[in-house]
């Protein structure tokens, strides 16, 4: 073991003995716990010792810290970048998770961001800053953590509006969203109303909530029809991809101090990243992303379940500079370097009907 990995172990070893360390390792496993530990760099003031109540941030940072383990198990581009930093014993700074809603009855599920902010909220986040995103016909909303802005990773959480598209089209979101479930039960909110009274729970009740939270991110629908997902793909890649991977992170990002040579070294080790990087009105926010993992799905069609190759969730990374003089990191996000990035995964799904499809 080199000395830098061996470095890592020690700190992984450190931070075993805090709550948050055995918030996740209950939600997970020990192992689990490890590798986010590993591959995230978590500030020294969330690392508090085990004791008898945990805070809304350490159960903020838990909760990302899963979402993220998560992203690197189902995107093999993440996983390979992230290896490569755990040889070098570097860490990597979780800048923000995206995902997907959609403004629309959704079963027993709440329509659009409400299924997600009334989780956010009793966490500790609030919302930042609105991003109208009118060419993908949604809007995106920033939410970052007021007792930790800059080192827990924000959430952009966007919502597409079926209203904008055709008849046909949302006929197709509805039948796509009728089976949605509720993660959530009524213990559960109730637990959530006691975090957002006080602002920590016990330890106990933190770690029964927590994976019921992580559950919270992911597809809460069951199967339907590949020709719906055809609808709506004509329409909105967007909408095509929120029918396969639900509320699941879309990507998690990476907050780098120079893009430029993370680029080029990801582009020698011919690894596919984005052509361009987007840079915001300010120039303050610089963004790429590899491109979106291929993954296969399970369909019906007239009575037979099949598998289609359709896109995944991707990796991201970003340079903020700092606002001012005081050092403060410009947390903002900007509407074309959103709607650039995601492009990943809608240029990859015009392909997605083409995919051979497997009886199963």
């Amino acid at each position: 073991m080199s000395e830098a990995a061996s470095d890592l172990k020690r700190r992984v070893d450190a931070a075993a003995g805090s709550g948050l360390f055995h918030l996740l390792s209950s939600a997970l496993d020990d192992a689990a716990a490890r590798a986010a530990f590993a591959r995230l760099d978590v500030v020294p003031a969330l690392l508090r010792p085990l004791g008898e109540r945990v805070t809304r941030a350490e159960l903020a940072q838990a909760l990302n810290m899963a979402l993220f383990l998560d992203v690197t198990q189902r995107v093999p581009m993440a996983a390979a970048y992230v290896a490569d930093l755990q040889r070098d014993g570097a860490q990597l700074v979780f800048d923000h998770g995206a995902l997907r809603t959609v403004a629309w009855p959704s079963g027993q599920l709440p329509p659009g961001e409400a299924a997600i902010t009334r989780v956010l909220r009793p966490l500790g986040f609030s919302m930042a800053a609105v991003y109208p995103l009118p060419r993908l016909k949604m809007t995106g909303r920033a939410w970052r953590h007021a007792d930790f802005p800059e080192d827990i990773a924000q959430f952009f959480v966007s919502e597409l509006h079926p209203e904008r598209f055709s008849a046909e089209f949302q006929d197709a979101v509805t039948r796509v969203l009728e089976s949605s479930v509720d993660p959530l039960s009524p213990a559960d909110l109730a637990t959530l109303e006691h975090l957002a009274r006080d602002g920590d729970l016990p330890t106990e009740a933190a770690a029964a909530l927590l994976p019921k939270l992580i559950g919270c991110f992911a597809r809460q629908h069951g199967l339907f029809e590949a020709d719906d997902y055809q609808r709506l793909l004509r329409e909105s890649a967007e909408m095509a991809w929120i029918s396969t991977e639900g509320n699941a992170f879309n990507h998690a990002t990476d907050r780098v101090a120079d893009i430029e040579t993370v680029v080029a070294r990801q582009r020698a080790l011919e690894r596919p990243v984005k052509d361009a990087i987007e840079t915001s009105a300010t120039g303050r926010v610089r963004q790429t992303a590899f491109k979106a993992a291929r993954v296969m799905r399970e369909f019906q069609d007239r009575g037979q379940r099949v598998m289609l190759e359709v896109p995944g969730s991707f990796h991201e990374f970003i340079q903020r500079a700092p606002l001012d003089a005081s050092g403060a990191l410009d947390l903002a996000f900007d509407a074309g370097n959103a709607t650039g990035i995601f492009k990943m995964t809608a240029g990859a799904a015009k392909d997605a009907g083409t995919a051979e499809a497997a009886a199963c």
